[in-house]
Protein backbone atom coordinates (compact mmCIF):
# COMPACT_ATOMS: atom_id res chain seq x y z
CA UNK A 1 0.00 0.00 0.00
CA UNK A 2 3.10 2.50 0.81
CA UNK A 3 4.72 1.72 -3.07
CA UNK A 4 1.15 2.02 -4.30
CA UNK A 5 0.65 5.13 -2.62
CA UNK A 6 4.06 6.62 -3.07
CA UNK A 7 3.56 5.77 -7.18
CA UNK A 8 0.28 6.83 -7.20
CA UNK A 9 1.11 10.81 -5.62
CA UNK A 10 4.28 10.70 -7.67
CA UNK A 11 1.75 9.84 -11.12
CA UNK A 12 0.03 12.38 -10.23
CA UNK A 13 2.04 15.21 -9.73
CA UNK A 14 4.12 14.28 -12.99
CA UNK A 15 0.85 14.95 -14.82
CA UNK A 16 -0.23 17.91 -12.95
CA UNK A 17 -3.04 16.48 -11.42
CA UNK A 18 -4.06 16.94 -7.87
CA UNK A 19 -2.97 13.65 -5.72
CA UNK A 20 -5.93 10.98 -4.97
CA UNK A 21 -6.55 10.99 -1.71
CA UNK A 22 -4.69 7.52 -0.34
CA UNK A 23 -4.79 7.24 3.25
CA UNK A 24 -2.61 4.20 5.10
CA UNK A 25 -4.26 4.91 8.18
CA UNK A 26 -2.39 5.75 11.77
CA UNK A 27 -1.38 2.68 13.79
CA UNK A 28 -1.62 3.21 17.28
CA UNK A 29 -1.54 -0.12 19.29
CA UNK A 30 -2.84 -0.11 22.54
CA UNK A 31 -1.37 -2.56 25.11
CA UNK A 32 -4.40 -3.60 27.12
CA UNK A 33 -5.17 -5.89 30.02
CA UNK A 34 -8.88 -7.06 29.75
CA UNK A 35 -7.99 -10.45 31.59
CA UNK A 36 -6.16 -11.02 34.63
CA UNK A 37 -6.31 -9.88 38.36
CA UNK A 38 -6.43 -6.20 36.56
CA UNK A 39 -9.22 -6.65 34.35
CA UNK A 40 -12.41 -5.14 36.63
CA UNK A 41 -10.12 -2.43 36.14
CA UNK A 42 -8.96 -2.50 32.60
CA UNK A 43 -11.93 -3.35 30.91
CA UNK A 44 -13.89 -0.06 31.40
CA UNK A 45 -10.80 1.80 30.64
CA UNK A 46 -9.78 0.17 27.70
CA UNK A 47 -12.96 0.41 26.30
CA UNK A 48 -13.32 4.08 26.74
CA UNK A 49 -9.91 4.30 24.76
CA UNK A 50 -11.28 2.69 22.43
CA UNK A 51 -14.51 3.79 21.88
CA UNK A 52 -13.54 7.37 21.79
CA UNK A 53 -11.41 6.15 18.28
CA UNK A 54 -13.97 4.68 17.10
CA UNK A 55 -16.05 7.52 17.62
CA UNK A 56 -13.14 9.69 15.31
CA UNK A 57 -13.18 6.75 12.72
CA UNK A 58 -17.07 6.86 12.84
CA UNK A 59 -18.14 10.27 12.98
CA UNK A 60 -15.05 12.40 11.63
CA UNK A 61 -13.51 9.60 8.86
CA UNK A 62 -10.69 9.59 11.83
CA UNK A 63 -8.45 12.22 12.25
CA UNK A 64 -7.58 14.78 9.58
CA UNK A 65 -9.08 12.67 6.87
CA UNK A 66 -6.55 9.61 8.50
CA UNK A 67 -8.73 6.53 10.21
CA UNK A 68 -6.88 5.27 13.31
CA UNK A 69 -6.03 1.86 13.57
CA UNK A 70 -6.22 1.02 17.55
CA UNK A 71 -5.33 -2.61 17.47
CA UNK A 72 -4.85 -4.24 20.97
CA UNK A 73 -2.71 -6.43 22.35
CA UNK A 74 -3.33 -8.18 25.19
CA UNK A 75 -0.99 -8.05 28.15
CA UNK A 76 -3.20 -9.04 31.07
CA UNK A 77 -0.73 -6.90 32.94
CA UNK A 78 2.42 -9.08 32.51
CA UNK A 79 5.49 -6.93 32.20
CA UNK A 80 6.74 -9.76 29.82
CA UNK A 81 3.69 -10.00 27.82
CA UNK A 82 3.65 -5.97 27.94
CA UNK A 83 7.58 -6.55 26.21
CA UNK A 84 6.49 -8.81 23.79
CA UNK A 85 3.29 -6.56 23.16
CA UNK A 86 5.81 -3.43 22.40
CA UNK A 87 8.30 -5.61 20.00
CA UNK A 88 5.52 -6.99 17.96
CA UNK A 89 3.78 -3.43 17.32
CA UNK A 90 6.83 -1.54 17.61
CA UNK A 91 7.71 -1.76 13.39
CA UNK A 92 4.62 0.53 12.32
CA UNK A 93 3.64 1.83 15.64
CA UNK A 94 3.52 5.91 16.22
CA UNK A 95 3.15 5.38 19.62
CA UNK A 96 2.92 2.67 22.64
CA UNK A 97 0.73 2.76 25.36
CA UNK A 98 2.47 0.15 27.89
CA UNK A 99 -0.49 0.37 30.51
CA UNK A 100 1.71 -0.67 33.06
CA UNK A 101 4.70 0.97 35.43
CA UNK A 102 6.63 -2.15 35.03
CA UNK A 103 6.08 -2.12 31.55
CA UNK A 104 6.87 1.32 31.00
CA UNK A 105 10.09 0.78 33.04
CA UNK A 106 11.01 -2.02 30.48
CA UNK A 107 10.33 -0.14 27.55
CA UNK A 108 11.79 2.97 28.53
CA UNK A 109 15.46 2.47 27.53
CA UNK A 110 14.35 1.08 24.25
CA UNK A 111 12.66 4.08 22.76
CA UNK A 112 15.98 5.95 22.31
CA UNK A 113 16.82 3.91 19.87
CA UNK A 114 13.22 2.61 17.65
CA UNK A 115 11.98 6.45 18.38
CA UNK A 116 9.05 5.76 19.59
CA UNK A 117 6.85 7.56 22.10
CA UNK A 118 5.70 6.29 25.36
CA UNK A 119 2.35 7.77 26.06
CA UNK A 120 1.36 7.31 29.63
CA UNK A 121 -1.40 8.84 31.04
CA UNK A 122 -1.42 9.61 34.84
CA UNK A 123 1.15 6.46 35.52
CA UNK A 124 4.66 5.23 34.63
CA UNK A 125 7.72 6.39 36.03
CA UNK A 126 7.10 10.12 37.80
CA UNK A 127 10.29 11.35 36.87
CA UNK A 128 9.48 11.46 33.14
CA UNK A 129 8.33 14.83 33.84
CA UNK A 130 11.74 15.85 32.97
CA UNK A 131 11.58 15.93 28.80
CA UNK A 132 15.26 17.09 28.39
CA UNK A 133 16.05 13.38 30.13
CA UNK A 134 13.17 11.39 29.10
CA UNK A 135 12.57 12.72 25.24
CA UNK A 136 10.60 9.61 24.44
CA UNK A 137 8.10 9.49 27.38
CA UNK A 138 5.45 11.51 28.06
CA UNK A 139 2.59 10.87 31.62
CA UNK A 140 -0.08 13.73 31.39
CA UNK A 141 -2.00 14.86 32.87
CA UNK A 142 -0.49 14.27 36.58
CA UNK A 143 2.23 12.06 37.28
CA UNK A 144 2.35 9.53 40.91
CA UNK A 145 4.73 12.26 42.54
CA UNK A 146 1.79 15.17 42.30
CA UNK A 147 -1.01 12.72 43.20
CA UNK A 148 1.07 12.09 46.59
CA UNK A 149 1.59 15.97 47.51
CA UNK A 150 -1.87 16.84 46.05
CA UNK A 151 -3.46 13.81 48.35
CA UNK A 152 -1.57 15.29 51.52
CA UNK A 153 -2.12 19.07 51.08
CA UNK A 154 -5.79 17.86 51.06
CA UNK A 155 -5.30 15.85 54.13
CA UNK A 156 -3.51 18.73 55.59
CA UNK A 157 -6.59 21.11 55.28
CA UNK A 158 -3.79 22.99 53.01
CA UNK A 159 -1.42 23.55 55.53
CA UNK A 160 1.11 20.87 55.16
CA UNK A 161 2.37 21.56 58.74
CA UNK A 162 -0.91 20.28 60.55
CA UNK A 163 0.53 16.68 59.75
CA UNK A 164 3.03 16.78 62.36
CA UNK A 165 2.76 14.28 64.69
CA UNK A 166 -0.04 12.49 62.32
CA UNK A 167 0.66 8.86 61.42
CA UNK A 168 -0.23 8.00 57.52
CA UNK A 169 -0.08 3.89 56.22
CA UNK A 170 0.65 3.57 52.68
CA UNK A 171 -1.26 0.49 51.62
CA UNK A 172 0.28 -0.36 48.48
CA UNK A 173 0.68 -2.94 45.87
CA UNK A 174 4.23 -4.57 45.98
CA UNK A 175 4.73 -3.98 42.63
CA UNK A 176 6.57 -1.23 40.72
CA UNK A 177 3.45 1.02 40.55
CA UNK A 178 2.73 0.82 44.03
CA UNK A 179 5.73 1.91 45.29
CA UNK A 180 5.72 4.85 42.90
CA UNK A 181 4.78 7.28 45.40
CA UNK A 182 7.20 5.99 48.11
CA UNK A 183 10.29 8.29 47.54
CA UNK A 184 7.69 11.77 47.75
CA UNK A 185 6.01 10.68 50.68
CA UNK A 186 9.61 9.75 52.72
CA UNK A 187 10.59 13.44 51.81
CA UNK A 188 7.21 14.65 52.55
CA UNK A 189 7.47 13.08 56.16
CA UNK A 190 10.48 13.77 56.84
CA UNK A 191 10.10 17.53 55.58
CA UNK A 192 6.81 18.04 57.42
CA UNK A 193 7.02 15.51 60.35
CA UNK A 194 4.71 13.03 60.04
CA UNK A 195 5.02 9.34 60.33
CA UNK A 196 4.97 7.03 57.52
CA UNK A 197 4.17 3.41 57.98
CA UNK A 198 4.54 1.07 54.56
CA UNK A 199 2.06 -1.45 54.45
CA UNK A 200 2.73 -4.05 50.85
CA UNK A 201 0.36 -6.03 49.60
CA UNK A 202 1.44 -8.77 47.40
CA UNK A 203 -0.09 -10.18 43.98
CA UNK A 204 -0.89 -13.46 45.38
CA UNK A 205 -2.36 -10.92 48.89
CA UNK A 206 -4.50 -8.99 46.97
CA UNK A 207 -7.85 -10.64 47.86
CA UNK A 208 -7.07 -11.40 51.19
CA UNK A 209 -5.72 -8.58 52.82
CA UNK A 210 -6.07 -9.86 56.75
CA UNK A 211 -2.96 -9.70 57.28
CA UNK A 212 -2.24 -6.07 56.30
CA UNK A 213 -5.77 -4.73 57.76
CA UNK A 214 -4.11 -6.41 60.93
CA UNK A 215 -1.32 -4.46 61.00
CA UNK A 216 -3.31 -1.24 60.09
CA UNK A 217 -5.42 -1.95 63.42
CA UNK A 218 -2.31 -2.30 65.49
CA UNK A 219 -0.50 1.09 63.61
CA UNK A 220 -3.43 3.17 64.47
CA UNK A 221 -2.94 5.56 61.65
CA UNK A 222 -4.84 8.92 61.20
CA UNK A 223 -4.82 8.35 57.33
CA UNK A 224 -4.86 5.03 55.43
CA UNK A 225 -3.42 6.02 51.50
CA UNK A 226 -3.96 3.33 49.05
CA UNK A 227 -1.85 3.06 45.73
CA UNK A 228 -4.07 0.27 44.57
CA UNK A 229 -5.24 -1.93 41.35
CA UNK A 230 -7.50 -4.02 40.58
CA UNK A 231 -8.65 -7.09 42.65
CA UNK A 232 -6.83 -5.34 45.71
CA UNK A 233 -9.04 -2.47 46.25
CA UNK A 234 -11.85 -4.16 46.24
CA UNK A 235 -10.41 -6.09 48.65
CA UNK A 236 -9.18 -3.61 50.50
CA UNK A 237 -12.31 -1.13 50.69
CA UNK A 238 -14.21 -4.43 52.20
CA UNK A 239 -11.78 -5.21 54.59
CA UNK A 240 -11.77 -1.21 55.91
CA UNK A 241 -15.63 -2.01 56.21
CA UNK A 242 -15.25 -5.31 58.06
CA UNK A 243 -12.57 -3.43 60.42
CA UNK A 244 -14.75 -0.50 60.91
CA UNK A 245 -12.04 1.92 59.83
CA UNK A 246 -13.31 5.57 59.78
CA UNK A 247 -14.07 5.80 55.49
CA UNK A 248 -13.40 9.11 55.78
CA UNK A 249 -10.10 8.86 56.71
CA UNK A 250 -9.31 6.67 53.49
CA UNK A 251 -7.56 7.57 50.59
CA UNK A 252 -7.02 6.05 47.36
CA UNK A 253 -5.09 7.79 44.08
CA UNK A 254 -7.07 7.80 40.67
CA UNK A 255 -6.56 4.41 40.27
CA UNK A 256 -8.39 3.17 43.57
CA UNK A 257 -11.97 4.94 42.30
CA UNK A 258 -13.51 2.43 40.51
CA UNK A 259 -17.23 2.70 40.56
CA UNK A 260 -17.90 -1.08 40.80
CA UNK A 261 -15.52 -1.52 43.80
CA UNK A 262 -17.79 0.97 45.74
CA UNK A 263 -20.84 -0.64 44.77
CA UNK A 264 -20.10 -3.59 45.95
CA UNK A 265 -20.34 -1.95 49.97
CA UNK A 266 -22.70 0.58 49.33
CA UNK A 267 -23.57 2.83 52.20
CA UNK A 268 -20.89 1.19 53.80
CA UNK A 269 -18.24 2.73 51.99
CA UNK A 270 -19.45 6.59 52.35
CA UNK A 271 -16.78 8.54 52.70
CA UNK A 272 -13.83 6.41 50.75
CA UNK A 273 -12.20 8.94 48.52
CA UNK A 274 -10.01 8.90 45.60
CA UNK A 275 -7.99 12.08 43.94
CA UNK A 276 -8.83 12.06 40.07
CA UNK A 277 -7.23 13.73 37.27
CA UNK A 278 -10.78 13.20 35.40
CA UNK A 279 -14.62 13.71 35.84
CA UNK A 280 -17.39 12.11 34.50
CA UNK A 281 -19.62 13.92 32.48
CA UNK A 282 -22.96 12.41 31.54
CA UNK A 283 -24.95 15.28 30.12
CA UNK A 284 -21.82 16.33 27.93
CA UNK A 285 -21.86 16.69 24.49
CA UNK A 286 -19.40 14.12 23.83
CA UNK A 287 -21.11 11.65 25.94
CA UNK A 288 -24.09 12.46 23.56
CA UNK A 289 -22.21 11.73 20.03
CA UNK A 290 -20.38 8.24 21.78
CA UNK A 291 -24.03 7.10 22.46
CA UNK A 292 -25.10 8.13 18.82
CA UNK A 293 -22.00 7.15 17.01
CA UNK A 294 -20.78 4.01 19.27
CA UNK A 295 -22.53 2.42 21.51
CA UNK A 296 -26.41 2.48 19.88
CA UNK A 297 -24.13 1.55 16.71
CA UNK A 298 -23.67 -1.56 18.57
CA UNK A 299 -19.45 -0.40 18.22
CA UNK A 300 -19.11 -0.61 22.14
CA UNK A 301 -19.01 -3.30 24.56
CA UNK A 302 -19.35 -0.92 27.50
CA UNK A 303 -21.56 -1.81 30.62
CA UNK A 304 -21.49 1.70 32.13
CA UNK A 305 -20.74 4.70 30.13
CA UNK A 306 -21.06 6.96 33.17
CA UNK A 307 -18.25 5.46 35.16
CA UNK A 308 -15.27 7.12 36.66
CA UNK A 309 -13.05 4.35 34.58
CA UNK A 310 -14.44 4.65 31.08
CA UNK A 311 -14.62 8.00 31.07
CA UNK A 312 -11.34 8.35 31.90
CA UNK A 313 -10.45 6.39 28.78
CA UNK A 314 -12.07 8.17 26.54
CA UNK A 315 -9.99 11.58 28.03
CA UNK A 316 -7.20 9.57 27.12
CA UNK A 317 -7.56 8.75 23.90
CA UNK A 318 -8.22 12.44 23.51
CA UNK A 319 -4.60 12.98 24.79
CA UNK A 320 -3.42 10.75 21.97
CA UNK A 321 -5.94 12.41 19.03
CA UNK A 322 -5.04 16.20 20.26
CA UNK A 323 -1.39 15.20 19.43
CA UNK A 324 -1.57 13.87 16.32
CA UNK A 325 -3.67 16.39 15.16
CA UNK A 326 -1.11 19.34 16.41
CA UNK A 327 1.27 17.37 14.84
CA UNK A 328 -0.84 17.06 11.23
CA UNK A 329 -0.78 21.21 11.50
CA UNK A 330 2.15 21.75 12.25
CA UNK A 331 4.23 19.16 9.62
CA UNK A 332 1.79 19.52 7.02
CA UNK A 333 0.94 16.13 6.29
CA UNK A 334 -1.91 13.87 7.76
CA UNK A 335 -0.08 10.35 7.94
CA UNK A 336 2.75 11.38 11.01
CA UNK A 337 5.49 9.48 12.20
CA UNK A 338 6.20 8.11 15.74
CA UNK A 339 8.90 11.39 15.45
CA UNK A 340 6.36 13.65 14.71
CA UNK A 341 3.80 12.66 17.38
CA UNK A 342 6.82 12.92 19.85
CA UNK A 343 6.93 16.94 19.18
CA UNK A 344 2.75 16.87 19.10
CA UNK A 345 2.49 15.30 22.83
CA UNK A 346 5.72 17.78 23.43
CA UNK A 347 3.31 20.62 22.34
CA UNK A 348 -0.53 20.01 23.81
CA UNK A 349 -2.59 22.46 24.50
CA UNK A 350 -5.85 21.49 26.53
CA UNK A 351 -7.25 24.80 27.48
CA UNK A 352 -11.13 25.57 28.68
CA UNK A 353 -11.57 26.07 25.22
CA UNK A 354 -10.59 23.51 23.41
CA UNK A 355 -12.21 21.35 25.92
CA UNK A 356 -15.72 23.01 24.95
CA UNK A 357 -14.80 22.54 21.25
CA UNK A 358 -14.42 18.80 21.85
CA UNK A 359 -17.45 18.67 24.00
CA UNK A 360 -15.64 18.42 27.14
CA UNK A 361 -16.21 20.55 29.93
CA UNK A 362 -15.09 19.35 32.93
CA UNK A 363 -13.91 16.30 31.54
CA UNK A 364 -10.61 16.83 32.81
CA UNK A 365 -8.47 19.96 33.86
CA UNK A 366 -6.98 22.13 31.21
CA UNK A 367 -2.99 21.65 30.92
CA UNK A 368 -0.40 22.51 28.62
CA UNK A 369 2.86 20.41 27.78
CA UNK A 370 6.36 21.41 26.85
CA UNK A 371 9.76 20.09 25.68
CA UNK A 372 10.80 20.31 29.65
CA UNK A 373 7.25 19.57 30.92
CA UNK A 374 5.96 16.33 29.65
CA UNK A 375 3.34 15.22 32.45
CA UNK A 376 1.58 19.18 32.58
CA UNK A 377 1.07 18.84 36.24
CA UNK A 378 -3.10 19.80 35.32
CA UNK A 379 -3.85 19.06 38.82
CA UNK A 380 -6.89 17.22 40.24
CA UNK A 381 -10.29 16.70 42.17
CA UNK A 382 -10.78 14.68 45.15
CA UNK A 383 -13.88 12.36 44.40
CA UNK A 384 -15.87 11.22 47.78
CA UNK A 385 -18.19 8.34 47.63
CA UNK A 386 -21.52 9.01 48.81
CA UNK A 387 -22.97 6.03 49.04
CA UNK A 388 -24.25 5.85 45.42
CA UNK A 389 -21.66 7.52 43.36
CA UNK A 390 -18.47 9.24 43.11
CA UNK A 391 -19.06 13.11 43.85
CA UNK A 392 -16.88 15.91 43.45
CA UNK A 393 -15.06 16.75 46.97
CA UNK A 394 -12.98 19.51 46.46
CA UNK A 395 -11.52 22.12 44.22
CA UNK A 396 -9.50 21.88 41.62
CA UNK A 397 -6.19 20.91 43.66
CA UNK A 398 -2.52 21.35 42.50
CA UNK A 399 0.45 19.65 43.12
CA UNK A 400 3.17 21.24 45.41
CA UNK A 401 5.77 22.19 42.15
CA UNK A 402 8.73 23.61 44.16
CA UNK A 403 8.62 20.61 46.38
CA UNK A 404 8.54 17.79 43.46
CA UNK A 405 10.80 19.75 40.87
CA UNK A 406 13.96 19.33 42.71
CA UNK A 407 13.09 15.08 43.49
CA UNK A 408 11.84 14.74 39.37
CA UNK A 409 15.68 16.70 38.21
CA UNK A 410 17.56 14.19 41.15
CA UNK A 411 16.06 11.12 39.98
CA UNK A 412 15.91 11.62 35.81
CA UNK A 413 19.29 12.63 35.84
CA UNK A 414 20.16 9.66 38.58
CA UNK A 415 18.63 7.36 36.23
CA UNK A 416 20.17 8.31 32.99
CA UNK A 417 23.75 8.17 35.09
CA UNK A 418 22.92 4.63 35.69
CA UNK A 419 21.75 3.70 32.58
CA UNK A 420 24.81 5.62 30.94
CA UNK A 421 24.95 6.29 28.02
CA UNK A 422 22.07 8.39 27.93
CA UNK A 423 21.16 10.83 25.20
CA UNK A 424 19.73 14.60 26.49
CA UNK A 425 17.51 17.00 24.37
CA UNK A 426 20.63 19.16 25.22
CA UNK A 427 18.55 21.75 22.86
CA UNK A 428 15.65 21.31 25.44
CA UNK A 429 15.58 24.14 28.35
Amino acid sequence: MKTFTKLALASALSLGLAAPAFAEGLFAPNLTYRTGPFASTGIPLMDGQKDYMTLLNERDGGIGGVMINFEECETGYSTEKGVECYERTKADAIVTQPWSTGITLQVLPKTNTDMIPILAPGYGFSPMANGKVFQWAFNPPVSYWDGASMIMQYLSGGDMGSLSGKKVVLLHLDHPFGKEPIPVLEAMAEAYGFELKLVPVGLKEMQNQSAQWLQIRRERPDYVVMWGWGAMNASAIAEAVKTKFPMENFVGVWWAGHDADLKQVGADGKGYKSISWSMPQPDSPLMADVKKYVIDAGKSTVEDPNSVFYQRGLVISMFLAEAISVAQAEFGVAEINAEQLRWGLENLNITDERLAELGMTGMVPPFSTSCSNHTGHSGAWMLEWDGEKFVKASDLLMPDAEFIAPLEEANSLEYAEANAPWPMNEACN
